[in-house]
């Protein structure tokens, strides 16, 4: 029986005074004096009625204390606070269950955020699951519509790409770059890919899963694809609620963009081309160029407003996609780029890019999560 409920069936019985008189009569019996009974038939009577002494009167007073004190210290050793009333008990449990849920199980998994691990020659960074809020405050400089605030929850964490995908990992895992070079997007192994479209850099990801799990180092319940557009947010915030992950304003000192600096923050170099991968400074969780140097593909079809919820991943609501004034449907592409100014590099800055087309200045990075079942595609 709950504790809650034992006190609920003796409170049918015998309420608070009912006790302290049960004490007063076990006092009087202790000292051979009437009980309560005898002193209302003595009062009856006209009889006086005898009197408890002063050391009796303080064991009548502090009986009832001990005993409330003695009760609480059980029930909060019963977990009584887990039991209290039921929506309590719900909350608790939940959060229990959210606890549970978060504790990452196996080697391959990361301890805290910003973590770092080497899988098949590409290096990766921890990030825990947990609560985030995506978009952007009403308030915030430079805000663009599809940018309401959604709250989200991650119940897995995941490793994130340290740097946007190279020219040099793609050439070790797939062979010729997917699209020509360019002034702007020049050659290099440590330069990122681009010109890349969206199936083009989900066939990187699924080549890249079974390369990892063929040499052990990539477990078979795990996999590498395209973050989804809320996995990509959280992991550029690092656990930070301001317009970009190093505050409210944002240098080209800090990432790779041409124009004017965002809300004011100090000018700084304007290379108007691609820079080398991890050439600014990583945010919180150890992550390069989450703003600036290359836009990055996202799994999830272009909605109309950040997806909300636990866990949302829209790579297959092709059929509630938001529609273009053509009547075309897009994929999500985050992070500005080297062509753009300051406010397109944002944390909560979103923009769609049909799926079949490709430019110089969209690449993407990959993400190591755990798949649905044993040995998933992307």
């Amino acid at each position: 029986m709950e504790l809650l409920s034992l006190f609920e069936v003796c409170g049918c019985f015998i309420d608070g005074f009912e006790v302290v008189g049960l004490i007063v009569d076990v006092v009087a019996w202790i000292n051979g004096r009437p009980n309560r009974q005898e002193r209302r038939a003595a009062a009856r009577r006209g009889e006086a009625k005898p009197q408890l002494d002063s050391w009796n009167w303080m064991v009548v007073v502090l009986t009832p204390i001990l005993v409330v004190l003695t009760i609480l210290v059980v029930a909060k050793w019963l977990g009584w606070d887990r039991a209290a009333e039921p929506h309590v008990k719900a909350a608790v449990s939940a959060n229990l269950a959210q606890e549970e849920s978060n504790r990452e199980p196996g080697a391959f998994a990361g301890s805290n955020a910003g973590d770092e691990c080497d899988v098949v020659g590409i290096k990766f960074c921890w990030c825990p699951a947990g609560r985030f809020i995506m978009g952007s405050p009403r308030n915030e400089p430079e805000r663009r519509l599809g940018e309401d605030q959604v709250e989200v929850t991650l119940t897995k964490g995941f490793w994130m790409a340290k740097f946007e995908a190279t020219q040099g990992q793609w050439k070790r895992v797939v062979g010729d770059l997917p699209g020509p070079l360019t002034a702007e997007l020049p050659e290099g192994d440590d330069f990122p890919v681009g010109n890349v479209n969206f199936a083009e850099a989900e066939a990187f990801c699924q080549k890249l899963t079974e390369l990892g799990r063929r040499s052990g180092e990539l477990p078979n319940d795990w996999e590498f694809r395209l973050p989804t557009e809320a996995q990509w947010e959280y992991s550029c915030r690092a656990g930070t609620t301001t317009a970009t992950s190093f505050g409210d304003k944002l240098s080209s000192k800090q990432a790779n963009f041409k124009g004017e600096p965002y809300n004011g923050a100090e000018p700084g170099p304007s290379l108007g081309r691609a820079a080398q991968v991890g050439g600014y400074p990583a945010n919180a969780w150890g992550l390069h160029d989450m703003h600036g140097n290359t836009f990055e593909w996202c799994r999830d079809w272009y909605h109309r407003n950040p997806p909300g919820g636990t866990d949302p991943d829209l790579r297959d609501a092709e059929s509630t996609a938001t529609k273009s004034d053509h009547g075309d449907i897009s994929r999500v592409r985050r992070g500005g780029c080297w062509a753009d100014m300051g406010w397109p590099c944002r944390s909560a800055f979103r923009l769609r890019f049909e799926p079949h087309r490709r430019y110089d200045h969209i690449g993407f990075r990959v993400v190591a999560v755990r798949a649905t079942s044993s040995g998933d595609a992307p």
